[in-house]
Formats: structure tokens, C-alpha cells, sequence
């Protein structure tokens, strides 16, 4: 091209950041380009929350003029600014590469309670104007309170160093961008699966007149499709639901192994629980429209659902099915006693690693009051064992997230490779993280509990049986069957594989925790 094209931007640090990627990005394919910087209403009103803003594209209407206008040829935005529809006109002609969509919570560090999930002090004053991060992050700690929190990234991040919150959210994508220092403070990253990030999170958009063809060419070599076939799904969703970004509305896609795994949260109101879903599908056609389905006003859901465990009253799990006034049976068909009472503290003065693989793991090792004569590494399995092990006092190292323990293991086995890792755990461990270590790997087993099944356990007549354990499976079936209209949902792969020699079919989460037992609920 033998012309300079005009990139249109906000003025935030952030944009000029996104405006020059493009322009270096042209650049390296031999088109000149220069930047003019447009304000939008969102930059001008800093003084309200998004959802007390009229319309939507606050951050974006002002490029979207200019370039109906012909003033700019190319109009950058982060995806997630801006609304489902194009004005008449206009497209989008490229979207870049996703950055990481995850969340990170900055926490000032004299606010860090290691207890409490999250690691934010009980009632800690958190900065966030979005509903979509209101709504989570309520459904984990209710005792937290919310408070609006506008400008940009360094201005977001000056007012907590200014201690007029305790902590504040950030896209990590903004921070990355950036290359802020954030050693200042304590930062809790949170992944897409954990706190699911706004549709089209992580990526720019690049908008074009649709008569501008030749810019349309031009723009193909900066165009990731495969980045473009995830965002679809999430902004169809979007749109359906007839959202911006005052929704309290997070949706995730991502490819996986060849298949497509949608994560979606979505309340009415930022200070009301979510329902949340995960989806898993070999092809986007038709995801979007099976995804809201479940949403639907008129759905029917269980009426009673059984779970495999006692349930606190802050229990995920059991605040996510009332939110659907679905009755929760909770009752543990087994117990767990202890193997040992007393422990040699000697026995850690090599340890480099302690793995958990179940909370009765930790609750039972802990019990023992071990000394650590030197820093240890903490991994886990799952969020539970997370949980368990913050109330003992301890941050983890590593936390295998999924349901499948062989992919852990291998993910584990790269950290652990050559080191000494102790395995608190049950009399008789199915050991499948220790069998993906590698040879130079020492294990140590430690059996520190024993697990009884109880007897004559009563049957249940719930329209949906969730059970959290092989040994809990064994226990029911004993003297049980399932009637016709009860499904199954089994907590990880262990305890499908006792369904499996039962020949009876069952759902497994995403994660192998009570986030992800109701998300299958929803799901079924």
C-alpha cells in the first residue's frame, strides 16, 4: 500500500499499548500506519459504574464515528469493549492472538489471609465495577465486600497501592501487556476455569469499513481464525442473551485435545449467585444456542439431588442448587479413621514435596502435627485439597486441576522430576500420581487414614446421585440399585471407573470439586 493508514485509539496506556501492537504488526509486513487518539464516553465518565451508563460501547462508539466518518481507516479495541453488532457498515477484519484471559486479584500483603480462599482477609473491601466479577467472586466469599473501582490499569492499581481498597481485579492481560511490577502487593491469579472471564477477554479486534477492501486483504496476515471460532461462541452467547458488558455474564471457549470446552457464568444481578455451566462439544455449530438452552426461563431442573458427603452451610455446592430450589440429600456413606497417631517429624528432613490427593489427606497428616525442618513444596489434587490445606496455614505449589489424575501426574511428574516427594494419603492408595513419576523421582508413601464403608446404607430416591468417591460407590451398591429415572454424576475418573464395570452411564465435571459437581448438575 503507498498510503499511511490511520489507526484510531483511546488515549489509555493500554490502548497505545493494543494501537502500536497493530501498527508494529503492519509494520513488519511493510505497511506504514500512524496513531490518532479519539476519547470515548467511557474515558470522559469515571465517576459511575458501568451499569449505571446508558447504552452500550462506551469505550468504543467515538472509533466506530470516526471511522463512518473516513477519518480513521483502522479502529482498535480490546474484543470484550465492544457490542455484538457492528454498526451498518462496519466489520471486524481481524482479531489478534488471545493473551491469557485470566483474572488476578492484587491484594495489599498486610490484607493476605492465607485461611480464607482466595487469600483476602474475611470482609475485605474489593475494587471491581464489573457485575461479571461481583457475582463470582460473591459465590466464593460472600463476606467480601464490593465496592466500584473505575479508570485505567495503573490508575486501578495506584488507588489500592493508596490503600482505598484492601484488593482490587485486574485482567491479567492488561498487566502483561504492560509489564507492571506487582511486587508490591500479593497476587491470587485466578484461572478462566476458576473466575470465568468476559466474552472475548484476551483479544484485540481490528474494525474496518466494510467497503474497505483493500485494508480487509491487507489485514488477513494479522487474522488468527482459530482465535475468531472461540470468540464466536462467546459473543453469540453475549448475544443472546441480549447483554453488554453490565451483564454479569462470563463465557469461555477454548479448543482442547480437538474439542471445544465452553465454561459460562451467568447471574441476573452482580450481587446474585450465578448458575454456572461447563459444556464440552466437538464442534462450535449449534454451541452457543445448546449453552443458553440451559439457561432457558422455562427449564425444568431436579427436584432432589443426593451427594456422597456432609455439606457445611457454606457449601458451594449446596448454595448453587438452592439458588435453583433443588432439595440437597447430603450424607456420607463411608468414614475415615486414623492409621497412626504418632510421627517422626525426622522423616521430613529430606522432603522436597507433599502431595495430597484428598482432603482427608491433609486433615489426617495434619492431625500428626508434623515439624518441617526446612521449606517444602505443597501440591494437591484439586481445589478441596486447596482448601483444606489454606486452613492449616499453607499456600500450595502446584494444583492438578481436571478430573483426569494421569494428566496431572504428568504435569506434577515435571516439577517433582529427582526430588523426594512424601504421599500422605489412605492405607490402601490407588497411587495414581505416584505412577506417572518419573524413575528418578524417590516417593514416599505415608498412609495416615483408613476408609470403612458403612453398613445397611439406605437408598435414595433423588432425581440425581453425586457421588465423590469409589469407596462411596461401593458402599451405596451394596445393597442399592439406581431406578430408570436417576442420573449419575461421578466426581473423577476413579469413581466413573466403578461405573463403568457396572455398565451404567455418568457425567464427570470439568474439576473434581463442588464448583464442578454443580456445573454438571446444570449441565445434565
Amino acid at each position: 500500500m503507498d498510503r499511511t493508514l490511520i489507526i484510531g485509539t483511546r488515549g489509555s496506556e493500554l490502548a497505545l499499548w493494543q494501537a502500536n501492537f497493530v501498527k508494529d504488526s503492519l509494520a513488519a509486513i511493510n505497511v506504514n500506519a500512524e496513531l490518532k487518539i479519539i476519547k470515548t464516553q467511557g474515558d470522559r465518565i469515571l465517576n459511575l459504574s458501568f451499569d449505571k451508563l446508558e447504552g452500550k460501547g462506551f469505550f468504543t462508539k467515538e472509533l466506530e464515528e470516526e471511522l463512518l466518518a473516513g477519518t480513521i481507516d483502522i479502529a482498535v479495541h480490546s474484543h470484550k469493549d465492544l457490542p455484538t453488532e457492528n454498526p451498518p457498515g462496519l466489520i471486524i477484519a481481524a482479531v489478534s492472538e488471545r493473551e491469557d484471559p485470566a483474572e488476578l486479584l492484587l491484594i495489599l500483603k498486610d490484607c493476605v489471609d492465607v485461611h480464607q480462599k482466595l487469600s483476602v482477609k474475611y470482609g475485605a473491601i474489593v475494587g471491581t465495577s464489573s457485575n461479571r466479577r461481583k457475582a463470582q467472586l460473591l459465590a466464593y466469599r460472600p463476606d467480601l465486600e464490593i465496592e466500584d473501582l473505575r479508570g485505567n490499569v495503573p490508575t486501578r492499581i495506584g488507588k489500592l497501592r493508596d490503600e482505598k481498597y484492601d484488593a482490587i481485579m485486574v485482567a491479567k492481560a492488561g498487566v502483561t501487556r504492560l509489564g507492571l511490577n506487582l511486587s508490591e502487593f500479593h497476587v491470587e491469579e485466578l484461572t478462566p476455569a476458576e473466575l470465568i472471564p468476559a466474552p472475548a477477554q484476551g483479544a484485540l479486534a481490528i474494525q474496518i469499513r466494510e467497503s474497505n477492501q483493500d485494508v480487509f486483504e491487507i489485514l488477513q496476515a494479522l487474522h488468527h481464525p482459530d482465535v475468531a471460532e472461540e470468540l464466536a461462541v462467546e459473543r453469540t452467547v453475549l448475544k443472546m442473551f441480549g447483554g453488554g458488558c453490565h451483564l454479569p455474564l462470563g463465557c469461555y471457549c477454548r479448543r482442547d485435545e480437538g474439542m471445544f470446552q465452553v465454561f459460562t457464568s451467568k447471574a441476573n444481578e452482580g450481587d446474585e449467585f450465578p448458575d454456572r455451566l461447563f459444556i464440552e462439544a466437538p464442534t462450535t455449530e449449534g454451541l452457543a444456542e445448546k449453552i443458553v438452552a440451559k439457561y432457558a426461563k422455562d427449564r425444568k431442573f431436579p427436584s432432589k439431588v443426593f451427594i456422597s458427603r456432609e455439606l457445611s452451610e457454606h457449601s458451594y455446592f449446596k448454595k448453587a442448587m438452592e439458588n435453583r430450589n433443588i432439595q440437597v440429600e447430603a450424607r456420607s456413606l463411608i468414614r475415615t479413621v486414623p492409621v497412626i497417631t504418632r510421627f517422626d517429624s525426622y522423616i521430613l528432613k529430606n522432603i522436597d514435596w507433599v502431595f495430597f490427593s484428598s482432603k482427608n489427606a491433609v486433615e489426617y497428616f495434619f492431625q500428626l502435627n508434623p515439624q518441617f525442618p526446612k521449606k517444602v513444596k505443597f501440591g494437591v489434587m484439586g481445589s478441596g485439597s486447596e482448601e483444606m490445606l489454606r486452613r492449616k496455614g499453607y499456600f500450595t505449589d502446584y494444583v492438578g486441576e481436571g478430573t483426569d489424575t494421569a494428566e496431572v501426574a504428568e504435569e506434577f511428574a515435571k516439577l517433582a522430576n529427582g526430588k523426594i516427594v512424601l504421599f500422605p494419603g489412605a492405607e490402601s492408595p490407588m497411587r495414581s500420581i505416584q505412577q506417572g513419576l518419573s524413575a528418578d523421582t524417590k516417593i514416599i508413601d505415608l498412609p495416615v487414614y483408613e476408609t470403612v464403608l458403612e453398613e445397611e446404607v439406605e437408598a435414595s430416591g433423588a432425581d440425581v446421585m453425586v457421588f465423590t468417591s469409589p469407596s462411596n460407590v461401593e458402599a451405596y451398591f451394596v445393597d442399592n440399585l439406581l431406578d430408570p429415572y436417576q442420573k449419575v454424576v461421578a466426581i473423577g475418573k476413579s469413581t466413573g471407573r466403578k461405573f463403568d464395570e457396572m455398565g451404567v452411564k455418568y457425567t464427570l465435571p470439568y474439576s473434581p470439586d463442588e464448583v464442578g459437581l454443580a456445573e454438571a448438575v446444570f449441565g445434565l
